[in-house]
């Protein structure tokens, strides 16, 4: 049987367009997708699907086997802010379903690992400003904590084990296919939907809180790209810095406006404000763009335009 691929997690916002992307590049039927429902009927029915809860070990060794699966993108997650609320939930679907995958490796049963890591591993002491791919780490979300302490497991179990598990630190991820899942980046999705439907938003962030971001096309571009590269171009086994652009709330709202004049911008800041102030404001990628040849294609205008004509479409405007 040929060798194949299983994303978990896949009806997230992430993985939804990953396996839409690897299906058009691998071939439909190489691609299993699984989550733990069937929340997402069109990504359900539009390949193969298995029910996995990414905390059940059996589960996923047994599709492994079963498939002859032999690569593994794990994009099950609690995002930043979900996961403040329910912090021991987001620890133990965070954590347990790195070591599952993480053993399955160890023991030979599958090759390749992806997992993402994210800007939430930085906080307050970090450098705000180009932030170094080798800098202090002290997360204050229960999210951050899991992905800091997931890319030194990655990295113990490369240098140990001889594991191949690669990562990326995503910053806000921005898509106008799926909505986002409960991150603190989540107003820049949810911005443009209501500039179309209502002609104004309401920002969780104050208007100066400037992030690192990225369209998806790019974000599923650097995964696949660093997936694709060869083990011995790598340099980094926890977890790669890659970032596009950084923007304000504003910033953002003024790039719309100049799209759809009416558009009213206002400023509400909530509990996600204090995680939005613990992270960098900009990214230095460079070493994943010597590495692996990572570039990005897209900034504020070109984003602001795709996300836009194509939410016209999906509500007839």
């Amino acid at each position: 049987m040929p060798s194949k691929i299983l994303i978990i997690g896949a009806c997230g916002q992430i993985g939804t367009e990953l396996t839409t992307a690897l299906r058009a590049k691998y071939g439909v039927d190489t691609v299993i997708a699984s989550d733990i429902n069937t929340r997402n009927l069109d990504l359900v029915n539009s390949g193969p699907f298995e029910i996995i809860d990414a905390k059940n070990y059996n589960a996923i060794h047994d599709c492994c086997i079963q498939n002859n699966i032999k690569t593994v993108y794990l994009m099950a997650a609690l995002l930043s802010a979900t996961g403040e609320k329910y912090p021991m939930e987001a620890w133990d679907l965070n954590m347990n379903s790195l070591f599952h995958v993480l053993k399955l490796a160890r023991l030979k049963v599958i090759d390749k690992i992806f997992w993402p890591s994210s800007i939430a591993v930085f906080g307050p002491t970090t450098p705000q400003q180009n932030t170094p791919q080798h800098t202090i780490c002290e997360p204050t979300t229960v999210y951050g904590i899991t992905k800091q302490v997931g890319e030194r497991w990655c990295e113990y179990y490369h240098d140990k084990y001889g594991v191949d598990v690669r990562s990326v630190r995503y910053p806000g991820i921005i898509s106008h296919k799926a909505m986002p899942g409960g991150g603190t980046t989540d107003y820049a999705v949810e911005i443009y939907h209501k500039a179309i439907t209502d002609k104004a938003y309401t920002s969780f962030l104050s208007e100066d809180t400037e992030l690192p971001m990225m369209f998806m096309e790019d974000a599923i571009n650097a995964t696949i790209k660093l997936m694709e590269a060869p083990a011995e171009n790598l340099s980094i086994w926890s977890s790669y810095n890659v970032a596009a652009i950084s923007f304000t709330p504003k910033e953002v709202a003024e790039t719309i406006a100049k799209e759809i004049p009416d558009f009213k911008m206002n400023y509400e800041p909530d509990f996600r404000q204090a995680i939005a102030d613990s992270w960098p404001s900009s990214i230095d990628d460079s070493v994943a763009r010597k590495d692996w040849n990572w570039e990005h294609q897209f900034d504020l205008k070109k984003m602001t335009q795709e996300m836009l004509d194509n939410l016209k479409a999906k509500y007839s405007v």
